[in-house]
């Protein structure tokens, strides 16, 4: 008989009850990847407004009205994330590749996408280090 095609992978974990719900811990000295550090909800916004340029570019729709009933969200919520799409190359290096965190809000993140691009880069990362974003 010949070796086993599974492997046996021991992880501990502790498991807890919140709500009436079971609970998965990770081990007290577990570090998240560096992967994990960006804000997934600033990525997927980002992305989202990145295939809502291309859309509005590609003719399927002519205002950003006409896309926000589309994709059934308030004009100006729709405006004001695509406004992400128009981040500075630099910005969105850091952002989507490197994956530095940095403490901003989606809404000041696309507020700064109304900069130039010189004067982006300096006012997401350095100011969002000193709290001031």
């Amino acid at each position: 008989m010949g070796a086993p095609d599974t492997i046996q992978v021991f992880v501990p974990l502790k498991l807890r009850k919140k709500n009436e719900r079971p609970e998965i811990l990770p081990p007290a000295d577990y570090l998240p990847s560096e992967d994990q550090t960006q804000d997934p909800h600033i990525l997927r916004a980002i992305g989202r407004a990145w295939a809502w340029r291309r859309r509005m570019e590609a003719g399927e729709f002519g205002t950003v009205r006409d896309l926000a009933i589309a994709v059934n969200l308030a004009e100006r919520h729709v405006s004001r994330q695509l406004r992400l799409a128009y981040l500075a190359p630099e910005v969105l290096k850091r952002l989507v590749y490197k994956r530095d965190a940095v403490a901003v809000t989606e809404i000041n993140l696309s507020n700064c996408a109304a900069l130039p691009w010189a004067d982006q880069a300096k006012r997401v990362f350095d100011e969002a280090e000193r709290g001031g974003v």
